[in-house]
């Protein structure tokens, strides 16, 4: 079933509604903002590569204040454990049986901050729930609950103490994007007390309406010239000089969701290579593996992507819906 108009024009007005209220807070990154609701919709999951004190904390509860949510932040460390994010099974001597005591996984909105201080096996406990939506423990399945969104974040510059992730792992990312610090005038905004505190955030619709929103997203047609033109990007990455591993096809499956959640965002019934090529960058960029030499040489992923979009040309027609 193909959304409608009707359904395209009140997603895209919603939409519009939630970056506006979580802007209240965070002011000046539109941008981000939308990419961020953009993976919510998209049910995936956001890593946020940017040094403290940029705001990533307001933004996770902004996004859930708006969404009536609930939010947790969890501070990763060296020495935290699975357990401590999934919950554990404990023995009630009082009624002599084991109680499950959820982590603080079990939110709408997750701030895990600092991923990388975490030891390997924790850092895939995380992974594992935010791929299946749910936990086992002891042989009981508990399911996080919808939405659920994952934001995740390490500091690119100090890298004492830390764990690179996988690339495994971050292919599991929807995409990767950057906070950074506000323009001078948000700056002066933020100063004059104009950014307004998550608590005084009112909902925009419930966690249940948000649901709806993401089931209608995949409900956006995309034509088959326009899927060709994915695949078509995505063999590009494998055969870029300066890449090892390019694109995997969760990627592209990732790229095409994502994509027919900002045409959503834009009123439209149908995904444009435009919105592929908006996309291409923050959720393409962090799978690609390059070799050692071009990383010794200062090239960055993005600027693979950049060239690929380039060299790969859109389909210029759009078979009718």
């Amino acid at each position: 079933m193909t959304i409608t108009t009707e359904q395209a024009t009140w997603f895209a007005q919603t939409f519009a509604q939630l970056a506006d209220n979580v802007e209240r807070a965070v002011l000046g990154k539109r941008h981000v903002v939308e990419l961020i609701l953009t993976a919510m919709l998209s049910e995936g999951h956001v890593l946020i590569e940017d040094v403290p004190g940029t705001g990533k904390t307001s933004l996770a509860r902004a996004v859930a204040q708006s969404v009536q949510g609930t939010t947790t932040r969890i501070q990763f460390t060296p020495d935290l454990l699975p357990g401590d994010i999934t919950g554990i099974t404990v023995y009630d001597q009082k009624t002599g049986a084991f109680e499950f005591h959820p982590g603080p996984i079990f939110a709408n909105i997750v701030l895990a901050d600092e991923i990388n201080r975490a030891s390997p096996k924790t850092q895939a406990a995380l992974l594992e729930v935010m791929e299946e939506g749910s936990v086992t423990i002891d042989g009981v399945t508990r399911a996080v609950g919808a939405p659920f969104l994952v934001l995740a974040t390490q500091n690119p510059v100090e890298q004492a103490g830390t764990y690179r992730l996988p690339e495994a792992q971050l292919d599991r990312f929807l995409l990767r994007t950057a906070l950074g610090y506000p323009d001078h005038a948000a700056t002066v905004r933020i100063l004059d007390r104009a950014a307004v505190a998550t608590a005084e955030l009112a909902p925009v619709l419930t966690p249940g309406a948000l649901v709806g929103m993401s089931e209608l997203a995949a409900d956006v047609y995309v034509d088959a010239l326009v899927l060709d033109y994915i695949a078509r990007l995505v063999d590009a990455t494998r055969a870029a000089d300066e890449v090892r591993l390019g694109v995997s096809i969760r990627g592209a499956l990732a790229l095409t969701r994502a994509a027919r959640t900002t045409a959503a965002a834009h009123g439209r019934t149908y995904v444009t290579p435009d919105d592929v090529k908006r996309l291409a960058v923050p959720v393409l960029a962090h799978r690609l593996i390059l070799h050692a030499e071009a990383e010794f040489d200062g090239v960055a992923p993005e600027a693979v992507i950049g060239q690929v979009l380039l060299d790969v040309p859109p389909p210029t027609r759009r078979d009718s819906a």
